[in-house]
């Protein structure tokens, strides 16, 4: 819950409260990138010896096909990351809702394909992204974590592969 709750209010919070400033203050596509590499890696060393680290369903999958979860604990941990996602996105819109020209959320953070794309890339491309980059990120995950792997280092590798994920997606 927690985990994921961080990874939604800090890596959306970023794009929806920090990413554009008049004057270019704000932190652009790079430091929402960081931001939500960095809500994992420290989250991961704050809740992962508790919860394993996997802060959204797709990873969750992913371990428990790889063999290394339980797919008897899948639905409490989907359903926990579903509620932390959900609460992480419900003081993010509180946030949001005070500031003085506030005139709704829009996309809050959202992108797609298409003309939710911020480069216009269709679906199909979406699709390929998506795959592609959640196997990459299971691989970093399932390598970093492995018996054989050096111990204590996995949550640096998981959060900068997150933040490299971003920067390319």
């Amino acid at each position: 819950f927690f985990g994921t709750f961080w990874l939604t209010f800090g890596g959306c919070g970023s794009a929806v409260l920090a990413a554009v400033f008049p004057g270019n203050l704000g932190i652009a596509f790079a430091g929402v990138s960081l931001a939500f590499g960095l809500t994992v890696l420290t989250m991961a060393y704050a809740v992962g010896h508790i919860s394993g680290g996997h802060f959204n369903p797709a990873v969750s999958v992913g371990l428990a096909t790889a063999g290394r979860f339980s797919w008897g604990e899948l639905p409490g941990y989907v359903v926990s990351q579903v509620l932390g996602g959900l609460a992480g996105a419900v003081v993010l819109y509180a946030i949001v809702a005070g500031k003085a020209d506030f005139a709704g959320v829009g996309g809050f953070a959202s992108n797609g394909f298409g003309d939710l794309s911020p480069g216009k890339f269709g679906m199909g491309a979406a699709f390929i992204t998506e795959v592609v980059m959640t196997a990459f990120f299971l691989l970093i995950i399932l390598g970093s974590t492995a018996k054989r792997a050096p111990a204590g280092f996995a949550p640096i590798a998981i959060g900068l592969g997150l933040t490299l994920i971003h920067l390319i997606s």
